[in-house]
């Protein structure tokens, strides 16, 4: 007869549970996860614009593009993906007290902090970041693949194509957005869903527009680099190789403010007056300037974009406030298909 096995006590495994419920309870989360059993991570709030966009994922292969506590890689295996894989390095690597450090000593010397020191800086060999995805994998028991490399520079051969492809709240954070956009589209076998910052320009919805933020404007972020407009996200989109781009869904934008109710006879006359005074004092101003020559002729002396007439300046030649409308932000989803 063979020798027995010495006998191992294992805990039970509703203990195993209660202790893992315990740590995601201390853990600090940025999803919130609906894990079952009435427990539900502590993180902001589900985005109803995402949800709203959420794409139908069943039998198809998804990756999962900055999936920091993995909240979209687990909704994407819950709604029957064939496969998922949770890419992530920033988030997971990054050593959040040493980059804070560096914020403060870059404000302190008054410069603005290096964008190659924000994105490969502070990046450790742990993997602090990926504790929520962890713990939330072991608890749903999830199949969902975790993959820690950076997905502007790492082999997309090796890495594979994908049916669906979610680029959540990414976009914004990438100082070259287009090639980010031209590496999205290589991995996307059918559809790429890209939710990010955008900004609403009232009166300038056609035009394809990005706002540039220098330094942490944007969510008091130093990492976020740009918001485009609608039409400028169709573009770069269909720029990076894609076929067809929808704007699928938007975070609520303030009412528009309504028309000035319009001028009587007499404030109609003062309007006018006050026009041709500015056109009388834009043609003195663009004279001299000929004059002294700083301008061609043949050019007007105020900038216009083709196809739309410039606003008339009021009294001294300032531009019309409706020519310089606040850009308001908001968040944005496209579907970019191939």
């Amino acid at each position: 007869m063979g020798t027995a096995l010495p006998r191992r006590d294992f805990p039970p495994l509703s203990d195993h549970k209660d202790d893992l419920a315990r740590r995601i309870e201390e853990w600090h989360w940025f999803h919130s996860i609906d894990l079952g059993d009435g427990l539900v991570t502590k993180g902001h709030p589900p985005s109803p614009t995402i949800a709203e966009a959420f794409p139908d994922v069943a039998g198809r292969s998804v990756l999962d593009i900055g999936a920091w506590d993995g909240k979209y890689s687990f909704e994407a295996e819950r709604a029957g993906a064939g496969r998922v894989v949770a890419l992530d390095h920033y988030i997971w690597r990054l050593d959040h007290q040493g980059r804070q450090a560096y914020y403060e000593r870059c404000e302190a010397e008054g410069v603005l902090p290096d964008a190659e020191m924000i994105d490969r800086g502070f990046l450790m060999d742990a993997l602090p970041g990926r504790t929520g995805f962890d713990l939330a994998r072991e608890y749903l028991d999830s199949k969902v693949e975790p993959v820690v490399d950076d997905f502007m520079t790492m082999d997309l051969d090796r890495l594979g194509r994908f049916d669906v492809v979610l680029y959540f709240g990414v976009l914004y954070h990438m100082a070259d957005p287009l090639g980010a956009l031209r590496r999205l589209r290589q991995v996307t076998g059918e559809l790429a869903v890209i939710e990010t910052s955008a900004v609403h320009i009232p009166g300038y919805e056609d035009f394809s527009l990005t706002e540039f933020f220098a330094g942490n404007e944007l969510h008091a972020d130093y990492g976020n680099w740009f918001a485009p407009n609608g039409a400028a996200l169709v573009g770069m989109c269909r720029a990076a190789g894609f076929r067809r781009v929808e704007l699928k869904a938007h975070s609520p934008l303030p009412a528009p403010e309504p028309d000035p109710p319009p001028a009587g006879p007499s404030e109609a006359r003062r309007s006018e007056a006050r026009r041709s005074e500015a056109r009388r004092s834009e043609g003195r101003r663009s004279a001299r300037r000929l004059s002294e020559g700083r301008l061609s002729a043949g050019r007007p002396g105020r900038w216009r974009r083709r196809g739309r007439p410039s606003p008339e300046p009021t009294g001294g030649g300032a531009p019309h406030p409706a020519a310089r409308p606040a850009p308001v932000p908001y968040r944005l989803v496209a579907h970019a298909h191939v």
